[in-house]
């Protein structure tokens, strides 16, 4: 089957397309062929190798993931003898990051405890879209945030996946939310429903004597400090990636900024795939339609991990593998 290998951390033009042999589901996994994956900053830190931390977890010096990608959305070709809940033609979606990655290819197994049923009113283009981005969205704003109707939030890194899903999560809650980003997303942001957009190179959000009940974090780029300062007496504070340093600062210090404040700030670890059957209820509500940046084609990857690393997308950037 066709792959794309990663068999060296560098600049994402060192990867290759080739061809591996088709894996074989083990007895709790299904073989699933995949037809769209989308692109996350995990892709981006794993081919790379950066930051560091990701060298001790994925190797040191060589990385044992050999095929990168998480968000896929497919269909089931075959499935293991202990396999219960799917079967052979099921349309599946899911994150493979906490099972081996493996998504940029055409086929990949996965254990059944990982999968669900992709939404019955959703393409595979825009469900592929969901699993990583949408999930931590949930699990920032909703179990850890615990957003409440009436409250102020705030989005840095809003017109990304996780900002542009985040801001469909919420509107039920009729809350007031400002984004954050750079200006050319500034107009995507607006038709999605943001109350205010903040372009960050005119506007440090930090220094406006603006506060909030809950700020969600894409990129972590400033003091802890500062973030404390943007929120009111009782407010959340949660980041979702970014720089290492700010998150290893948050984390040391967020703990005890709460010590001495009624405002709490933390780093959000992500649970892959938890809260994905209810993500499927939000879409097939009509809550949730992810902004798609593409399809692009199969051969396009290599490119596209640089283009997200520079920041430069709408939403979620997809490939299209089955054409």
């Amino acid at each position: 089957m066709k792959a794309i290998l990663l068999k060296e951390y560098g600049s994402p033009n060192l990867l290759e397309i080739g061809e591996v042999a088709k894996p074989i589901p083990k007895d709790n996994e299904v073989l699933v062929r995949i037809h769209s994956a989308s692109i996350n900053d995990w892709d981006w830190g794993l081919v790379r190798g950066k930051p560091f931390v990701i060298r001790l977890f994925f190797g040191l010096i060589k990385p044992k993931i050999t095929i990168p990608g998480a968000d896929i959305s497919g269909k089931i070709e075959a499935v293991g003898a202990g396999v219960n809940s799917f079967n052979i033609g099921d349309e599946i979606y899911c994150d493979l990051s906490e099972c081996g990655s493996g998504g940029f290819a055409e086929y990949v197994c996965v254990p059944e405890n990982q999968l669900s049923k992709k939404p019955s009113n959703m393409s595979h283009n825009d469900a592929s879209a969901l699993p990583h981005a949408g999930l931590l969205a949930l699990q920032g704003l909703v179990e850890k945030g615990k957003v409440k109707p009436g409250q102020s939030v705030l989005i840095n890194g809003a017109g990304g996946g996780v900002g542009t899903l985040g801001i469909q999560i919420l509107k039920p809650y009729g809350v007031k939310v400002t984004g954050v980003d750079s200006d050319e997303k500034l107009d995507l942001m607006k038709s999605l429903g943001f109350d205010s957009v903040i372009g960050y190179k005119k506007s440090d959000f930090t220094a406006t004597g603006e506060t909030y009940d809950l700020i969600l974090d894409t990129k972590s780029n400033r003091s802890v400090f500062k973030y404390a300062r943007s929120l009111k007496k009782t407010g959340r504070y949660i980041t979702v990636g970014g720089s290492m340093y700010r998150l290893v600062e948050i984390a040391l210090l967020g703990p005890l900024i709460s010590l001495f404040t009624r405002k709490k700030l933390s780093v959000l670890i992500h649970k892959p795939n938890r809260g994905l059957d209810r993500m499927t209820e939000l879409v097939e509500m009509g809550q949730i339609k992810p902004v798609v940046d593409g399809p692009y084609g199969f051969d396009e990857i290599p490119g596209l991990i640089q283009y997200l690393g520079e920041g430069k997308h709408l939403g979620k950037i997809v490939v299209e593998l089955i054409r």
